[in-house]
């Protein structure tokens, strides 16, 4: 869609090049939202493609997506890590979770998923559910960093400030050795995002903690820990502590469904990592 409030498009190349933030600004990197729709209130386009950021890098610390590393060089990349990240098949499972075409995906940016912070955002179920933090760049040069399951407050909300930018998203290696299990459901077969539940239990040697990310059914992510694989009684009680309000309704599900269906698919996920 020709966006046409635009009056300027700034394609920075350096840090030092981000402009000063004003009203109207808004990042682009892969722009399949931003592009999608009418943005009248936009003037200015900040274009972050030319940073010449590396799409992923693996160390012994963990792997690190830059936040304009797209969809499709995401699946690259979860093909062609250490044998022992066992919880790499998540990468792939949350690249296909859009409802989106092999042309989006090809466009569609890891940051600009987490930014746009809808609760269907299968990047944010990926991060919240192996422990991602966000690194972050203000405008005053210096950076801070926040788990990504925080950094999403709710329905297309999240913690940046006017003038911050996502940089990288991190996934530590305790949370790349784990096993994972994944579920996602929707009112229709090529449906958007009802409901997308990530379990992942943690090696002997992490702790054999067992993570829960509720995303997708709820306005923000929900990670529930329990020191060990609970009882179907623990599992139960720790969903049902929610808060009802947190529960999502839009035209892709109703609330008391996502919840039911919530609940099911963490039990099987339970059942899967037992």
């Amino acid at each position: 869609m020709d966006l046409n409030t635009i009056e300027e498009v700034v394609v920075v190349h350096d840090r030092n090049e981000l402009p000063h933030w004003r009203t109207g600004d808004a990042v682009i990197a892969g722009g399949t939202w931003l592009l999608s729709q009418p943005q009248n209130d936009l003037r200015r386009l900040v274009d972050i493609t030319a940073l010449g950021w590396e799409p992923a890098v693996a160390d012994d610390s963990g792997l690190t997506l830059a936040a304009t590393c797209t969809v499709e060089q995401l699946s690259e990349v979860s093909r062609g890590l250490p044998a022992q990240w066992t919880a790499a098949t998540l990468l792939e499972q949350c690249a296909t979770a859009y409802l989106a075409s092999f042309k989006v995906l090809r466009t569609a940016t890891v940051g600009g998923n987490i930014c746009l912070s809808f609760p269907a955002g299968p990047m944010i179920s990926l991060a919240a559910a192996l422990d991602g933090t966000a690194s972050i760049w203000r405008p005053d040069g210096t950076d801070y960093t926040v788990a990504v399951a925080d950094f999403v407050t709710g329905v297309a909300t999240n913690v940046l400030r006017p003038g911050e930018l996502l940089r990288s998203i991190h996934l530590p290696a305790t949370a790349m050795r784990a096993r994972t299990a994944y579920r996602k459901i929707a009112l229709s077969p090529l449906g958007r995002t009802g409901a997308l539940l990530i379990g992942r239990l943690d090696r002997r040697e992490d702790g054999c903690g067992l993570t829960l990310a509720v995303t997708g059914s709820t306005t923000r992510p929900h990670v529930l820990w329990f020191p060990a694989l609970p009882s179907r009684v623990e599992l139960g009680a720790a969903l049902a502590a929610i808060p009802g309000q947190d529960w999502y309704t839009d035209a892709h599900g109703a609330a008391d469904w996502r919840a039911a269906v919530s609940m099911v698919l963490a039990h099987e996920i339970r059942e899967e990592l037992q």
